[in-house]
């Protein structure tokens, strides 16, 4: 395992980790094929430990997974910019998290409607009025012609970093000066 460069800014906190995992809108995952890397942005959702995301049956995210279900999948937030009155020590306040692992397509019908449904909750909460059927992800096909599949991202290691405002005056803003840091 490679030791993470700027350690100082590594959380190790589980409990902060999973809550940002949970309500972060888009992870970036990252796939290898013939020494090609191919890096997608996808809707996902945090859930007992893993990392569920869906796609098309087949295209090119799924051949790759196919070739080498190894990903390393990353969720990061830009939380502000931090102002200094020195132009160097400017700096972003932000999490990030990796999670590397094996990715396998989801059979069980339950589980797959589980996640698909967990997806619902946490992108559009409460605008539908019944749950998810699991008919639906079993004879859902798009407009192009191919099934859903439900992947599942098992973690084998997850590493992250943040770097907090220490006070949430020194975030910029529209307007904000370097006159504004002498008040």
């Amino acid at each position: 395992m490679i030791p993470m460069r700027m350690f100082k800014l590594e959380c190790l906190d589980p409990v902060r980790i999973d809550a940002f995992l949970a309500q972060a809108r888009t992870g970036f995952l990252g796939l290898s094929s013939a020494d090609r890397p191919y890096v997608v942005p996808l809707n996902y959702v945090w859930h007992d430990g893993s990392v569920y995301f869906h796609g098309a049956s087949e295209g090119r995210k799924t051949d790759m997974l196919r070739h080498n279900n190894q990903v390393c999948f990353t969720v990061c937030e830009d939380l502000g910019t931090i102002t200094a009155s020195v132009p160097a020590h400017t700096d972003t306040a932000y999490m990030s998290v990796m999670i590397f692992g094996d990715v396998t397509a989801v059979s069980d019908l339950d589980e797959a409607t589980e996640a698909m449904q967990r997806m619902l909750d946490k992108y559009v909460p409460g605008y539908y009025d019944q749950p998810l059927a699991r008919s639906h992800v079993e004879k859902y096909v798009s407009s192009l012609g191919s099934r859903t599949a439900v992947f599942r991202l098992i973690p084998d290691r997850i590493t992250a970093k943040e770097n907090e405002a220490a006070d949430a005056r020194a975030l910029f803003r529209p307007g904000k000066t370097r006159q504004d840091e002498r008040i």
